[in-house]
Parts: C-alpha cells; sequence; structure tokens
C-alpha cells in the first residue's frame, strides 16, 4: 500500500479554502480535504503578533502526490507564506480500508 500524508494547511477565508480544496480533489492530488472555518490564529509576523480567522484545511493524499498537492496549494494560495505542513500517516492504528480508498482516489 502507497504511503498516506496529511497536509495541514490554512486559507484566509472559507470561500478560498473552498477552491483549493476542490481543485485538489477534482485533479485527484486529494481523496479528501476536510474544511475547519473560523479557526482562530494567533502568530508572528514581520516583528509584529497578528491575530486573524482563517480556514484550516486536512488534505488527504499520497507520498507520491504530496509535492503536486503543496505546489497546487501555493499556486492558488494569496498569501505570501501560506501555512503547509507535511505529515506521515501511521498504518498501524489506521483503518486499512480508508488508506486503501486514499490511495485509491489519489493519482
Amino acid at each position: 500500500m502507497p504511503e498516506i500524508r496529511l497536509l495541514y494547511a490554512t486559507a484566509p477565508d472559507e470561500e478560498t479554502a473552498r477552491r483549493i480544496a476542490h481543485a485538489l480533489v477534482e485533479d485527484r492530488l486529494a481523496a479528501c480535504v476536510n474544511l475547519f472555518p473560523q479557526m482562530r490564529s494567533v502568530y508572528r509576523w514581520e516583528g509584529a503578533v497578528e491575530s486573524a480567522s482563517e480556514t484550516a484545511m486536512i488534505v488527504k493524499t499520497t507520498a507520491s502526490a504530496a509535492d503536486r498537492a503543496r505546489d497546487r496549494i501555493l499556486a492558488l494560495h494569496p498569501h505570501e507564506e501560506p501555512a503547509v505542513l507535511s505529515l506521515g500517516v501511521e498504518a498501524q492504528g489506521s483503518s486499512s480500508a480508508f488508506l486503501s480508498w486514499i490511495s485509491k482516489e489519489t493519482a
């Protein structure tokens, strides 16, 4: 079974996140994208502490598609430095049927 990855990313609003999610699934770069709208982020940017409402995204993909999915997120994202993190998924303790589905739905 291919290695499964989760990409964690944020978008400035739900509309942007929805557009990115649809592109990833339509292009078969992700099997599914979960959106968590109206998350509040507190961060340091250019020396100042900022706070903003964002939409978090969890992108379910394979290791072989993760770089292309990341690049697609970066290309569609309006921010200068978008948050995109790649996280490994352990087969042990995961649903093998769900991991297989992610693999099947992702190019």
